[in-house]
């Protein structure tokens, strides 16, 4: 099972770290913005699972930062949980009218905020907090690493079920080479590009073997895409 990730956007430091720091201690992957624009660039490189988003941001706002992303097609379903020291109901309102889909004051309670953000993760990622995910007639068994199409189990290794896992959580979504090598070996990890391809190629003959066709489309220039 490939690791939720949550983009922490953050201006003070220690408050920062505090939240990475029980984050990754939850299992989560975080990555890590101080400002709004370099968020609205995470976002689209990253492709986080869930947004814990600070109102007061230098720049560009943390209220600007939720109005933009809801705005585009490709990210108006990211889960957004804004903070903010602004505690009357006029300015949660106004968060939630932007867009948020929680709000949290501060000081606020980081196991709290941690259950706010599993909630969230339930929604839109539920593969990473239920045991069996399915695309058409394949079904992935995260709690007993199986997998099965049209009732035949398929033999996969550890590296293509990680792969299938991220590509069957999110079907249609086209993932960058990039992006897969972070979510499936790990950014600490050096693996060429190339390595991504010998093993999407090892996927679609196993997922074929006993009949079928290819469920993993190859996008020219761009990447991978399951359905």
């Amino acid at each position: 099972m490939t690791q939720p990730s949550v983009l922490v956007v953050e201006d003070e430091p220690a408050q920062r770290a505090v939240l990475t720091y029980n984050l990754e201690s939850e299992g989560f992957r975080v990555v890590e913005a101080e400002n709004g624009e370099e968020a609205l660039l995470l976002v689209s490189e990253e492709a986080p699972d869930v947004v814990v988003l600070d109102w007061m941001l230098p720049s560009v706002s943390g209220i600007e930062v939720c109005r933009q992303l809801k705005m585009r097609k490709e990210t108006q379903a990211l889960p957004i949980i804004m903070l903010s020291a602004r505690s009357e109901e006029i300015d949660k309102i106004r968060g939630l009218e932007t867009g948020a889909d929680d709000y949290v004051t501060k000081p606020y309670s980081v196991l709290e905020l941690i259950a706010r953000v599993k909630s969230q993760l339930r929604r839109s990622r539920p593969g990473a907090m239920a045991g069996r995910l399915q695309y058409e007639d394949i079904v992935l068994d995260t709690e007993n690493h199986r997998v099965t199409r049209s009732g035949e189990e398929i033999k996969l290794g550890p590296t293509e079920f990680r792969l299938l896992t991220t590509l069957i959580e999110k079907p249609g979504r086209v993932w960058s080479r990039e992006l897969l090598l972070d979510r499936v070996w790990g950014r600490e990890i050096y693996v060429d590009t190339r390595t991504v391809d010998v093993h999407i190629g090892r996927l679609r003959k196993a997922l074929s073997k006993h009949g079928g066709e290819d469920p993993v489309r190859t996008v020219r220039g761009a990447g991978y895409a399951l359905g």
